[in-house]
C-alpha cells in the first residue's frame, strides 16, 4: 500500500509538508557548512577520504537546495531532478577514483589524528540528518536520493575514522586511499539506483 501512495499524489502532499521543507533546509545548511570543514582540513591533512567526503557534502548541500526547488512540482519534473542528482552523484565517485589514482603515485601520508577528528565530527552531522531523514526514505525517487545521500555518507564518515587508525597503526596512506575508492563505489552504487528508479517515474508519466 506505501509504494501504490508513493506512486500517487499522496507522495507529493507529502512532500509538500511544513515539516519535510524545514528538515532539508536544515540538511543543507548542515551539508554546507561541513563542505567548507572537510576541504580544508583534508587539503591539510593530505587526505583523500576527508576530501571526498567533502566532495560529497557539497553534492549534498546541491541535491538538498534542488530538492527545495522541485517540491511543489510534479511527479515527473521530481523524477527528472532526481534523474540529474543520480548523474551527479555518479559524476563525483568517478572523480574520486581518478583523485585517488593519482594520490597513489603522487600523494603523501596523511595526518591521521585529522583525519578521525573531522571524521567523527562529519559522522554526528550525517547521522543527524540521515535521522530527520528517515521517515522519506520510501518516497519517490527524488526523496529516497536525499535519504541515500545522508546513508551513505554516514558509512563514509565512520570509514574515514577507520582509515585514521589504520594510517595511524601502518605510517601508510593505502588505508586511505581504500576508503576513498569504498566511497567512490558508495557513490556510483547510489548513482545507479536513483538514475533506475527515476527513469521507472518518468517512463510511468508517458
Amino acid at each position: 500500500m506505501a509504494k501504490d501512495c508513493c506512486n500517487s499524489e499522496c507522495s507529493n502532499q507529502k512532500l509538500l509538508t511544513p515539516k519535510y521543507k524545514k528538515v532539508l533546509w536544515v540538511a543543507l545548511v548542515i551539508n554546507a557548512t561541513m563542505f567548507f570543514v572537510e576541504i580544508l582540513s583534508g587539503l591539510n591533512a593530505q587526505s583523500v577520504s576527508l576530501m571526498a567526503d567533502a566532495i560529497d557534502f557539497f553534492g549534498d548541500a546541491m541535491n538538498y537546495g534542488i530538492s527545495l526547488a522541485v517540491l511543489s512540482m510534479s511527479l515527473a519534473w521530481r523524477a527528472r531532478a532526481a534523474l540529474f542528482k543520480g548523474m551527479t552523484m555518479g559524476s563525483f565517485g568517478l572523480l574520486v577514483l581518478a583523485y585517488t589514482v593519482w594520490s597513489t603515485m603522487h600523494g603523501e601520508v596523511p595526518e591521521a589524528y585529522t583525519m578521525g577528528f573531522v571524521g567523527f565530527i562529519a559522522l554526528l552531522a550525517n547521522v543527524s540528518v540521515a535521522m530527520m531523514l528517515y521517515a522519506y526514505r520510501d518516497g519517490d525517487a527524488n526523496m529516497q536520493s536525499v535519504w541515500l545521500c545522508s546513508r551513505n555518507d554516514a558509512i563514509g564518515n565512520f570509514a574515514v575514522m577507520m582509515a585514521a587508525l589504520g594510517v595511524l597503526g601502518s605510517k601508510s596512506a593505502w588505508p586511505d586511499l581504500i576508503v576513498a575508492v569504498v566511497m567512490a563505489s558508495l557513490g556510483v552504487s547510489a548513482a545507479i539506483q536513483i538514475i533506475k528508479q527515476a527513469r521507472s517515474e518518468l517512463n510511468h508519466q508517458q
